[in-house]
């Protein structure tokens, strides 16, 4: 069996900046072990795997470790390649059904819209370990059903992060995202995931499920640009509606090739 996998850059227009995704397109649905070795042997923070189904398509999503329940760029990507490739029109709406129930892309001129859920975080009550592997002082801690959400007082202590991931690892969740407010953009962000194999995400589409109704309650605003500050670094256009976030990026296809199984 030969299988073409597409690695995308997503919310970039550059290649070799935002945040790769490798894109898996076949016919029929592929057994999930084989899925976990091929997301393992691309070593990338996702690889989406899709297949034609009603009115769109099945997607999942696989780190190097294990599957996800929701993925931004990866599926940002998806989309990016069904239209690059033809597989849909260029004013056709992409339908994905997943874990996460339906997800909707829209590609408007360079940029594609993804439609997703709002994940709202609530104020909490954390371990110890969160704050001495980031060594910082929050301003606010919180989380929702996936990750942990954490203010801090300025864009520099953003930038000069450096995590102890082997004490976040020990952390119960999906990943831990430390957000403050931005002089350039309405808000920055860093993200981490070592739970899930993947120490730092340079541009996380499913974490701007809650740090955006967060910012957007927090700056009394609906519309607003989010920059994730990774070495890569990634631009994303936010805006909420009621119960759902529509989140806006580019991306752009690095590499296809051909996988021999």
């Amino acid at each position: 069996m030969t299988l073409t996998i597409y690695v995308v850059d997503a919310f970039t227009d550059k290649i070799f900046k935002g945040n790769p995704a490798a894109v898996c397109l076949t016919s029929e649905p592929l057994d999930e072990e084989l899925m976990q070795q091929i997301a393992s042997e691309m070593n990338l923070s996702e690889t989406a795997f899709m297949f034609p189904q009603q009115d769109g398509y099945s997607l999942r999503w696989f780190t190097p470790h294990s599957e996800v329940d929701l993925c931004g760029h990866a599926t940002l990507a998806s989309a990016h390649i069904l239209w690059e490739t033809g597989g849909l029109s260029l004013s056709q709406r992409a339908n994905f059904y997943t874990k996460s129930g339906l997800l909707t892309a829209f590609k408007h001129d360079s940029w594609i819209q993804l439609n997703f859920p709002s994940e709202p975080v609530l104020a909490c009550e954390y371990p110890s370990e969160l704050i001495d592997a980031l060594q910082i002082h929050p301003l606010f801690v919180g989380r929702n059903r996936f990750d942990y959400f954490i203010e801090v007082e300025s864009e520099d202590i953003i930038k000069r992060l450096s995590p102890n991931f082997s004490l976040l690892q020990t952390i119960q969740t999906r990943g831990i995202n430390v957000t403050s407010r931005s002089q350039e953009y309405d808000f920055v962000s860093r993200c981490f995931f070592p739970a899930v194999g993947v120490n730092e995400d340079p541009v996380t589409g499913s974490s701007h499920c809650g740090l955006a109704p967060y910012w957007g309650k927090k700056l009394n605003k609906t519309d607003m640009y989010a920059y994730q500050a990774s070495a890569r670094g990634g631009l994303l256009q936010i805006r909420l509606d009621e119960n759902r976030v529509l989140m806006s990026g580019q991306a752009v296809t690095v590499m296809k090739s051909e996988l021999f199984i």
